[in-house]
């Protein structure tokens, strides 16, 4: 019984790790599979189908890293931002209900604690796309508002 207790808590745990590693690629995710179903209808072989998924995906990946770390533009950046963070907290939210109503827990609690684990979720994909992205500072060490009277005094 204990055992069992306590396997069910390490694989909770796990889960609860997984979902929160992997949930800055849920658009990348879904992009590759909606390319890669695309290929597979029109005509292309699996592996021709998988490979272009795959490509697709990493793409989406890099895009979005490189576009959040060199626009400066807080708008698009929250843009950018939002469209990383929504599907990741779609799916965290889809995941902590799943997990609420296994636990028992009842409709009101489930909505409850499944909202919350979307905006956790969420946020987690929010900071790990800013921090995939690369630093603020990119001038060695001065940043861009301070460059100005660096130079003007030197």
């Amino acid at each position: 019984m204990f055992l069992s207790a306590l396997l069910s808590v390490v694989g909770l745990g796990f889960l609860c790790w997984l979902l929160f590693s992997l949930a800055v690629y849920a658009l990348p995710f879904f992009v590759a599979v909606t390319v890669g179903y695309y290929a597979f209808e029109n005509g292309a072989g699996p592996i021709s189908a998988i490979a272009v998924a795959l490509v697709a995906g990493a793409v989406a990946l890099i895009l979005g890293q490189v576009a959040f770390a060199t626009i400066r533009s807080p708008t698009i950046r929250l843009a950018i931002g939002a469209l990383y963070a929504l599907p990741a907290g779609l799916a965290g939210f889809h995941a902590v209900k799943g997990l609420s109503e296994t636990g028992g827990a009842g409709e009101a609690r489930t909505l409850i604690f499944a909202s919350i684990g979307a905006i956790i979720v969420g946020a987690t994909a929010w900071v790990r796309i800013a921090s995939l992205a690369g630093s603020e500072t990119q001038s060695g060490g001065v940043d861009s508002h301070h460059a100005g009277y660096a130079a003007r005094e030197g």
